[in-house]
């Protein structure tokens, strides 16, 4: 369940058109194969899951944390 150079390449632009910043960037993780993070000018935002227990049906699943402490910040 990795992602491949192409698919990481055809999300950043995906994510970068729909919220409009260039700034969005994919990262491979360590720790697992089977996400990518998300950063915003190089600051973590989430975490992007791929599935694909259906090989016709392949999706992905953007997560993002939000603390009480960086709205306050806000």
């Amino acid at each position: 369940m990795t992602f491949s150079a192409q698919e990481k390449e055809k999300l950043q632009k995906y994510i970068q058109g729909k919220f409009g910043n260039s700034g969005l960037t994919l990262r491979e993780r360590s720790q697992t194969d089977d996400s990518v993070e998300v950063l915003l000018n190089g600051e973590f935002l989430g975490v992007i899951y791929k599935d694909d227990e259906d090989p016709s049906d392949v999706s992905y699943d953007f997560n993002m944390a939000i603390l009480d402490m960086d709205l306050k910040a806000a």
